[in-house]
């Protein structure tokens, strides 16, 4: 037939129908979905992102039906991601990050704008480490014309905030000897550390001022809780149960205070010791009293002989950094002396 137009209609194919996605994804898309993974809730996810919850829910479907598979499972606690969003979500990251990165170079040689370098300097640190750290990093910032944003959250072995692109570089533990950082990273290890070791003052090695592993092992010890630095926690588990398989460190009642933890442990039924989180360099001298607790409840600082549990402090970036700022975070870390 002449004279009439045929027109053909597609359809969006509805979450988990298999068929083609259609275009146009757009960056707002991919922000809003990072958003709601992040926050566990549309709720909180659109607090943080200053738009209407309807709004973004409906963006975020819009996005699945443009997939063509489900990224979230909706729950009445939050959500949880399908296995096609996490993939979605590693992938997120790594285009925002790049468009971000690209932008920011652009405007910089355009001479409108300063190039931002994000660092996370994790809370569990010691505190001249992180303070020297940022000290250094921020003066070499400002010569080099950077701006530093500066991030106070847990560090995992894997840093996997860097890995993710929601960090340029962060200061924190290293994995165990013999285990390697993924290629994505770049590392700069800064010096070893060793806990602090909390007995009663009437425990025969209290005078010495040295315990044993074998003596150690023996005690209930307090220490943790995993979640603050899970590598650092099961290297030191893995070490004191080659001494005692059935060995089990007791989480602190008191987190953040290490005089309240103190007398729990001079109070406790059984033998018990306290282990701080990283806090001295190995083979530099002991801080002297005023250092210590003003109340220590008949505890006595010791330290563990020959050093058996370490941990290793390294400032560690994304490789995929411009070159510029990868320099200033090695120049910094090669003038830290701990």
């Amino acid at each position: 037939m002449t004279g009439i137009k045929q027109t053909q209609t597609r359809s969006v194919p509805s979450p988990g129908s298999g068929g083609p996605a259609p275009h146009g994804i757009e960056l707002r898309h991919l922000r809003y979905f990072v958003a709601v993974a992040d926050a566990g809730t549309f709720t909180h996810a659109a607090e943080r992102m200053f738009i209407a919850q309807p709004t973004l829910s409906q963006q975020v479907r819009r996005l699945e039906e443009m997939v063509g598979t489900p990224l979230l499972q909706r729950r009445r606690d939050g959500v949880q991601l399908t296995r096609a969003g996490t993939v979605l979500l590693e992938e997120s990251r790594t285009i925002l990050s790049l468009v971000e990165h690209g932008v920011g170079r652009t405007r910089q040689r355009a001479g409108l704008g300063r190039p931002r370098l994000r660092v996370v300097i994790p809370p569990s640190l010691p505190e001249a480490l992180a303070l020297q750290t940022a000290s250094r990093l921020r003066a070499a910032a400002a010569a080099a014309g950077t701006d530093v944003a500066w991030m106070e959250n847990p560090l995992d072995a894997e840093f996997s905030l860097i890995q993710q692109h929601q960090a340029d570089a962060g200061l924190g533990w290293l994995a165990a000897a013999g285990e390697t950082l993924p290629a994505s990273l770049e590392v700069m290890n800064i010096g070893e550390f060793e806990p602090g070791a909390w007995i009663a003052s009437a425990h025969p090695a209290a005078p010495g001022g040295t315990i044993s592993l074998d003596e150690l092992v023996r005690m209930d010890v307090i220490y943790g809780p995993r979640h603050v630095s899970a590598g650092t926690y099961d290297a030191w588990l893995a070490v004191l149960r080659a001494s005692q398989p059935r060995f089990e460190f007791t989480d602190p009642p008191f987190r953040g205070s290490l005089p309240m933890t103190l007398a729990f442990a001079a109070m406790a039924p059984r033998p018990t010791a306290v282990l701080t989180s990283p806090r001295h360099v190995i083979g530099a001298p002991r801080p002297d009293q005023s250092d210590q607790p003003a109340n220590t409840c008949n505890m006595t600082g010791v330290r563990l002989e020959q050093c058996p549990l370490t941990a290793a402090a390294g400032l560690v970036w994304s490789g995929d950094l411009p070159r510029q700022l990868q320099q200033l975070l090695f120049d910094a870390a090669d003038g830290i002396t701990v």
